[in-house]
């Protein structure tokens, strides 16, 4: 019976090297502060060199640092976005669908704003009919042409805002699909 062994993609390292600052080279079977600190070389129980390690510099660790955490940051929200929409398809429709909501808003919103400005058409011919009759406008008039203005002032207000958060809700969105794209 023949057995076959499948090639080690990469040799397991028995022996770990370091040279030292006086150029010795010193050899030990686990990685010490010592072969962190110099860099060293992981060998083969042949004495081959499997790779090379870099000394470890603790002035660029402290500068890459910020950076760690940035890509740290933005890795961590990446797997929240993949974890909340799966791909950028269903990113794409719940945009969609997040997007007609807001319209709904906005549309309903708009028909209450013109029935409050046609009621504010009746009421000032109605207060411009007592002042060409020459009679004083009832305080009920009046009282309901200042609560109709302040109503038609905040259905405005409202608009606007839903109209904002149609363009935040929007770009937000936009930024989401882009970036589940890049990982996808």
């Amino acid at each position: 019976m023949i057995q076959t062994f499948a090639a080690d993609p990469q040799p397991k390292a028995a022996w770990y090297r370091y040279y030292d600052s006086r150029g010795v080279a010193n050899v030990s079977t686990s990685v010490t502060p010592a072969h962190i600190r110099y860099g060293y070389e992981a060998l083969d129980r042949n004495m081959q060199v499997i790779r090379k390690n870099r000394p470890y510099n603790a002035e660029a660790d402290v500068k890459k640092a910020p950076e760690r955490a940035a890509v740290a940051k933005r890795n961590e929200a990446d797997l929240k976005l993949k974890k909340a929409y799966t791909n950028s398809a269903i990113a794409t429709q719940k945009k969609t669908a997040a997007l007609l909501y807001i319209k709904k808003q906005i549309n309903f919103q708009q028909d209450q704003l013109k029935q409050l400005q046609d009621d504010r058409i009746m009421f000032k011919r109605q207060e411009m009919e007592h002042l060409r009759k020459g009679s004083t406008i009832p305080v009920q008039l009046k009282n309901v042409l200042e609560y109709n203005q302040s109503n038609i002032t905040m259905k405005k207000e409202l608009i606007h805002s839903l109209q904002t958060n149609y363009r935040n809700t929007q770009a937000e969105y936009d930024k989401i699909i882009i970036r589940l794209k890049a990982m996808e």
